[in-house]
This record gives structure tokens, sequence and C-alpha cells, in this order.
């Protein structure tokens, strides 16, 4: 492969797949689930140690194995290439495709925000519940824009990549340092006053809107669960710089650049994400967090600080960042799939390279599913129930440097694990009480994804069955 990405592209790469809609959203839900400014921020330094001390240990894998598929190539080295099937078929079937078409449909609804005849539009078809909207449509073409972008070539995508990311970067400086500038009344204070004390409030009237009487405090194992349940939102929003792995055969010096791209971006991602919820506990009281309309509690924010202008500007802003999210998810996640077919575990068709040098079919193939996952109306469902299988499958792949560390310690190992093994057991120990608290308290969030995942097995035994490659 063509190794026509720097340092910066690549960290570029990390931001940007970071960095899509979820910081816009899910700050709501998990006030809900904690009614204390001080627990909301201690959630998102929890999630910012385990996604920086996860990133920490992918970069020995990274430099042990500096080829295309990453996280795959990682689980298949490591654990033999059942392992890494299951990973690609989770991959391909919902956790890359099914946030492309998450963030495909953030940016239609964004978009709706500035266009309100987008709403009001009659759905093309409609069954029952099941109906076509022209939001929906626009997602799709969005996708398709970026899978053709991304068929013209490398230069292509990491183009789009660093202007859109550089973009929303500048823009979420722009809007943290407003935050705090242009507020003339102060909640930060009010929102830390309850200390260690925490509430929720999840009840809900028999519309299914939530009420703003229903706050109680809770405590013991319950505050567990509601922390648990919190990062659901802030892990989901910090997952998907791995993608940078599964171009590493495109990067120069891969050994070296990979790592570092990895814990820069993480680290200024994660930090980016800790002040613009302050921002949020600055500008608006905790009702206002909990309960923001659909909860856009960016959107809240930025009309508390900008005026009637705010609404404006932060949809633009969302837009931006979700166009340049899902270029990164497009243009990583096909040369998954690429290695995968090059193994035997895709079809073969996604194995080859087009004209401009890129896996021009796995991109069609990774568009197309994500597509008609946008119509299905499910991707949000799957989302949830994938959330305990990415973190699962993030404490596999961290588990292997230290099981290489004694099955191979011989193996050359140009980076090695920063405070090794004090960083990736501090992952998998943060790691476990959130998926043990998840199948105690959110069963919701894990049986499924697991089983959807474990329906992968019979799949890879019949491609091993039909075509036996070494």
């Amino acid at each position: 492969m063509q190794k026509k990405l720097k340092l910066w592209d690549a960290i570029m790469l990390v931001m940007g797949s970071m960095i899509g809609s979820g910081i816009f959203i899910v700050t709501a839900d998990m006030m809900r689930n904690l009614g204390s400014g001080f627990w909301l921020i201690i959630v998102w330094v929890i999630t910012g140690i385990m996604t920086v001390a996860a990133a920490i240990s992918y970069g020995e894998l990274s430099a042990l194995f500096p080829k295309a598929g990453g996280q795959y190539t990682y689980l298949k080295e490591i654990f033999g290439k059942r392992m890494g099937f299951l990973y690609g078929w989770g991959l391909f079937t919902v956790i890359q495709t099914g946030t492309i078409a998450a963030v495909a449909m953030a940016f239609g609804k964004f978009t709706a925000y500035l266009i309100p005849s987008l709403n009001d539009a009659a759905p093309i078809f409609q069954s029952g519940e099941f109906k076509i909207t022209w939001i929906q449509m626009l997602a799709i073409a969005i996708i398709l824009l970026l899978t053709y972008i991304n068929t013209r070539g490398m230069e292509s995508g990491k183009l789009l990549q660093n202007i859109f990311t550089g973009s929303k970067i500048i823009a979420l400086l722009g809007l943290i340092a407003a935050g705090f500038i242009l507020v003339d009344v102060s909640h930060l204070a009010e929102n830390f006053s309850f200390g260690y004390d925490a509430f929720n409030n999840l009840t809900k009237d028999r519309f299914g809107n939530f009420l703003k009487e229903g706050w109680e405090p809770i405590g013991g194992m319950t505050l567990l669960g509601g922390i648990a349940a919190a990062m659901v939102g802030s892990v989901f929003s910090s997952v998907a710089w791995e993608s940078v792995t599964f171009v590493s055969g495109e990067i120069e010096n891969p050994k070296k650049n990979v790592v570092k791209s990895m814990i820069y971006g993480t680290t200024a991602v994660m930090i980016l994400y800790i002040a613009v919820n302050y921002v949020y506990l600055n500008a608006l009281d905790r009702d206002s967090i909990a309960f923001a309309e659909n909860d856009r509690v960016a959107v809240a924010a930025s009309h508390f600080i900008f005026g009637s202008a705010g609404t404006v500007i932060i949809a633009v802003l969302v837009m931006v960042s979700t166009f340049g999210c899902n270029n990164g998810l497009i243009l990583a996640g096909a040369r998954v799939f690429q290695t995968m077919a090059k193994d035997g575990m895709f079809f073969r068709q996604a194995e080859k390279n087009n004209k401009n040098a890129v896996p021009e079919n796995a991109l069609w193939m990774q568009g197309i599913w994500a597509s008609i996952l946008c119509l299905s109306g499910q991707y949000g469902n799957l989302l949830d129930m994938i959330s305990f299988v990415i973190v699962l499958f993030y404490m596999i792949t961290v588990f292997g440097v230290i099981y290489l560390r004694f099955k191979k310690p011989e193996l050359e190992r140009p980076y090695k694990t920063w405070l090794y093994p004090v960083t990736p057991v501090i992952y998998l120990l943060i790691g476990t009480v959130f998926c043990i608290l998840l199948l105690i308290y959110k069963q919701q969030y894990t049986w499924p994804g697991f089983v959807l995942v474990l329906l992968g097995l019979p799949v890879y035994y019949f491609i091993n069955r039909k075509n036996p490659r070494p």
C-alpha cells in the first residue's frame, strides 16, 4: 500500500473519527442518571483515563503489527483468526456501519433544524410504524457521497478529513471560550453544590416525557449503576479512535506514527470533551441539561450563550462535525474488510484495489450496508446494544498486550506500553467494573449485542468449511 498519511493526517483521523454527534447530545442522559455536576465530570474523567490507557496499550500492538486491519489484525495474530473474524463480523454488521448510519442521521436531523421543511415533509413511504423520510434520504446521500469521494483515492479522503476535523476543533474551542466569556449568570457553583450526593430522574409521564419533579437521591450500588448507565454515553462518544490502526499500511513510519497519533489524538479529544461539559454546567442549570429538548444540550447551551443565533451556530457545528466524522469512519473501515477478504474471511471482491489504489469494492459494500441500516430505523437500538461489546473487544485487545509479553517475550517491540503493566491493568479494571455493572443494571445494553456478535460463529465455520485458506 502507498504511504500517503503523515503523522498530522493520522492525528486528524483519530480526532475526526472520535468527535461526531455524541458530545452534543449524551450529557442530557448522563445528567438524568447522576443529577450532579461533580459526578458528571467524574464519569468523563474516568472515560478519558480509560480511552487514553487503551490507546497507549494499543500502541505496542500497532508497532508489532504495522499493517492494515488494525484491531482485527491484532486479535487474529494474538488469539487466532476466529477471534479476529468475530470482531470483523461485529464491525461490519453494526459497530462501524451502524456508527456511520447514526452519524449520518444526526447530520440529517441537524440539517432539518436549519431547513424545517425536511422535518415537516410527509414520509416518502409509510407502512404502520415503518417509514422512510427525507431525513433518511439525506443521510444515505451523505454516506454515498463520502464513499464516492473516498473511492477517488487516499488524497481525496485525507484532504476532506483534515479540513473538516480542523474546522470542528476550532469551532469547539470557540464554543468553549464563549461558554465562559459570554455567560452572564454562571450555574457552575449551583451544579457542583451537590458535592458527592447523586440523584437520578428517569420517571416519565404516560406520553414518555421525562418529569422534572422526579429527582431521587441515590447511593451505594444504585449510584454505581447510574455511573455505568451514564458511561454508555461517554464511552460511545469516545470510541472510533482505533480507526487509525485500520489504515496502518498507508501511514508513514507506522511503528512510531500510529501510536503517537492515538495518544495525542485521544488525549486532545478527552480534554475538549471535559471542557465542553464544563461549558454546559456553566451555561445551564441541572434541569436545563437533563431535560434539553430532544437531548440537544449543545443547542440549549448555545442558545443561552449566543441568543437566537445559537441554534444556527450549533446546527452548523454539528453538521461539520458529523460530516468529518463519517469521512474518517468510511475511509478507515473499508481497510479492515479488505484485509479480512485477503484472509478469506470476507467477500473476495473486497480484496481488490481500484486504479486509485483504494479498496473501492469494500468501500461500496460498507456504504450500502450502512445505508440499509439508515432505512431500517433500528440502528440506534443496535448501537446501544453493541456498546457493551465494543468495550469487551477493547478489553480483549488490551489483554493481548499482557498475553503476548508472556507468550512471546522474544518479539522485538519498537514501542513498549508506557508504565506497563499498570496502564493496561487500569483499563482492564475499569472496563471489567463497567461491563459487570451493565450486566447487572442495564441488561438491554449487554446480552442483545453479545448475542449479535456470537451469531458470527456459524458464519465463521461456514466460511472455513467452504474456503479453508491457511
